[in-house]
């Protein structure tokens, strides 16, 4: 490949602009220069050889540029980065420029052989792996210090002077996507295909589990219904239902591993080799060598770090839950007094009354998650972690633990301590009901109503200017930079895992939950396609090969729901009528029974292959020919 390097003119007559580079306003011309002269410079000379144009409005230059790349440019791209494509035998391999024609649907003119969301993904690589010389500081900022090897991209998001930097949406391509995806209302599977050429394989993969997740509620809802119309009050029966929850909670969370497998290697990222991870741009600390890559780069004692995890998040998170229990017990004195209020008037009123503390309760639940995010962000951003997937592993711990107990506490409380069966479901469908409507509100349609407003006022205003510039581009790119920022799929993940936990950990009690998830995950689906769409800047595509840690966070949800549902079935009159002297041997053969389940769940997910066998197969061929090749070398 090295020497393809030295054919690649920087020059490119149609330059299509791909990614938007802002920059602070007031940022020094030097700086500009330098950073603009790094982007086009020669890779041989530790440039990213890519093509940058300023966005020129009726007020000049705003400090906003277009990047963009040739083709071949790209294609070299595709193999620094290891995208994996199909080949014309119709097996999937890492990309070689050296081996271009044997894959599928490649040619030299044929610019559409990596689909834009690659080009993009290569092009945020490069710029992220511009890295320092022998720069000692940014040209102009004498306080934004540089060392060999730093990232200068990061740098300058650290230091203030780069504002953004976003991919551009494609408006045929985007206005197509949109038109088969929730253009119209139909009933039919989304085109994971197309949202995964549009958006990359990380937001492909979430709403592949999104509609995999309301597909395999159907089951669930179907045999709900007859158990609310018919046996409602008649919990014992319940027991049948329970036990078909605990298989189906297993069962659709291995065959998803199965799904996910054929998806991901069907666009190449099953294959991939991961890249090696880079201290986040946050990272912070004392310059030093890092003894992996021999580069220079700041140094943070774990010590140092253990100490903040463990003296000071550690007590913080503990402090959260108890304010979250001490919450929990408010709505308990709220339930008591509209209890109390409807025994003495026993009018339709205070029949709604009865609702009320579990509506204000699932509203309250709903903002205390939304500030604990922001406490957890800031807590795991001040301990420090060197690498982004650190970051993230700590983070979701925090945020899964206090939302579990923030959104279940109270229905444990109400089953196990309590034993009431009635205000058990009450609350259950209250919260679950309330959290859905509050969370498709605030999600998706607060946003873009506020997005249709400010879209107005920017087409009044790119309107009234007189320039010979191209208006259409100038008008996207000024509204794109001003659209929020999606940060990725960690709501929306969390969202279900709680969800999830609605439908499995009660399920005896409430039937009816799996048909409001049904209904809410249809609504869902428009709504968070509504949101890619029009809300939110167009993401940066992000290889992936599964949904991540969020596996194992069902996973554990379903054991979980495994000893809920066990002892709710100890619980029933029923159960404890074949046990009238002893509770103790009701005790221990609930927990025999409780054993049993999870040796079955175990089981299955052992016997159920991650992989099907025609894909284990086709990455078995394929490292017998990596080491048939590595022999023959």
């Amino acid at each position: 490949m090295a020497e393809s390097w030295s054919f690649l003119d920087a020059f490119e007559p149609d330059f299509r602009p791909l990614v938007v580079i802002e920059l602070a306003k007031g940022t020094k011309e030097e700086t500009i220069q330098w950073f603009t002269d790094r982007i086009v410079d020669k890779k041989g000379n530790g440039g990213a050889q890519l093509l940058v144009k300023p966005l020129v409005t009726e007020n000049g230059n705003e400090n906003i540029y277009l990047v963009g790349a040739s083709h071949l440019r790209l294609l070299l791209g595709a193999e620094t980065v290891g995208l994996v494509k199909e080949c014309n035998d119709n097996s999937m391999r890492t990309f070689t420029y050296s081996s271009r024609k044997t894959f599928k649907d490649f040619a030299d003119d044929n610019h559409n052989f990596l689909t834009v969301a690659e080009c993009q993904y290569i092009i945020k690589h490069e710029l992220e792996n511009l890295r320092a010389k022998d720069e000692k500081m940014i040209p102009g900022y004498p306080q934004a210090k540089l060392y060999p090897g730093k990232s200068i991209v990061r740098r300058l998001l650290t230091s203030g002077i780069l504002v953004q930097i976003f991919p551009l949406h494609d408006r045929e391509e985007l206005k197509k996507l949109r038109h088969s995806w929730y253009g119209r209302v139909k009933v039919g599977y989304q085109p994971l295909d197309e949202i995964r050429c549009y958006f990359g394989e990380t937001i492909a993969l979430y709403f592949g589990f999104l509609e995999y997740f309301t597909f395999a509620l159907i089951p669930m809802a179907v045999i709900g219904i007859p158990y609310y119309v018919f046996a409602w009050e008649d919990y014992d029966k319940y027991v049948m239902f329970a036990t078909f929850n605990l298989l189906w909670s297993t069962v659709i969370l291995e065959v998803w591993k199965r799904i996910c497998a054929i998806m991901t290697y069907r666009w190449g990222t099953l294959l991939m080799k991961r890249q090696f991870e880079e201290p986040r741009p946050g990272f912070h600390g004392a310059l030093g060598i890092n003894p992996v890559t021999g580069r220079e780069e700041p140094v943070y004692s774990s010590i140092k770090r253990q100490i903040r995890i463990y003296l000071v998040s550690l007590p913080f998170v503990c402090l959260c839950l108890y304010f979250s229990l001490y919450v929990m017990m408010i709505y308990f004195d709220l339930e008591q007094w509209a209890l109390d209020y409807h025994e003495e008037n026993e009018s339709n009123f205070s029949n709604l009354m009865l609702f009320v503390p579990s509506i204000i309760y699932a509203v309250v639940i709903e903002i205390m998650n939304r500030i604990y995010r922001y406490a957890a962000e800031f807590l795991t951003s001040w301990e420090n972690h060197r690498l982004e997937s650190s970051y993230q592993n700590h983070l979701i711990l925090k945020v899964l633990v206090f939302n579990f107990l923030n959104c279940f506490a109270s229905l444990f409380y109400i089953a196990f301590v309590l034993f009431d069966m009635k205000l058990l479901r009450q609350s259950l469908a209250t919260l679950l009901i309330t959290s859905q409507i509050l969370n498709q509100f605030a999600e998706s349609l607060l946003p873009y109503w506020l997005q249709r407003r400010h879209k107005k006022r920017m087409k009044k205003h790119m309107s009234s200017l007189k320039t010979d510039t191209d208006l259409s581009l100038v008008e996207q790119v000024n509204l794109e930079k001003e659209m929020g920022t999606y940060f990725g799929t960690f709501d929306d993940y969390l969202e279900l895992f709680l969800q999830f936990g609605y439908v499995s950990l009660f399920s005896c009690v409430y039937p009816l939950a799996a048909v409001f998830a049904v209904l809410n995950n249809i609504t869902e689906i428009y709504s968070d396609a509504l949101k890619m769409c029009r809300v939110y800047k167009r993401p940066f595509a992000e290889p992936t090969a599964n949904i991540g840690v969020w596996q194992l966070a069902f996973e554990t949800m379903s054991v979980i729901s495994v000893v809920t549902n066990c002892i709710l079935i100890g619980m029933s009159p029923q159960v404890n009528a074949l046990f009238p002297d002893s509770k103790m041997d009701l005790i221990l053969t609930v927990a025999l029974v409780e054993h049993l389940l999870l040796a079955i769940k175990f089981i299955m997910a052992f016997v159920i292959p991650d992989k099907p066998r025609e894909i284990q197969i086709k990455l078995a061929k394929l490292e017998f020919e990596s080491l048939e090749a590595l022999k023959q070398q």
